[in-house]
């Protein structure tokens, strides 16, 4: 039972996988970081 469950998180985090999550991590570290900061430029015609 233990081999099985270590060989499924051998698979999930592989080393595509987990750069695939850290990249995932960073994008949305940047858009939650970026949205206070609301361009002006869109509110200029109203």
């Amino acid at each position: 039972m233990m081999a099985w469950f270590r060989s499924l998180l051998r698979h999930i985090f592989s080393r595509e996988n987990l750069f695939a999550l850290l990249l995932c991590a960073i994008l949305v570290l940047v858009i939650i970081v970026t949205t206070d900061n609301a361009p002006q430029w869109i509110y200029q015609g109203f």
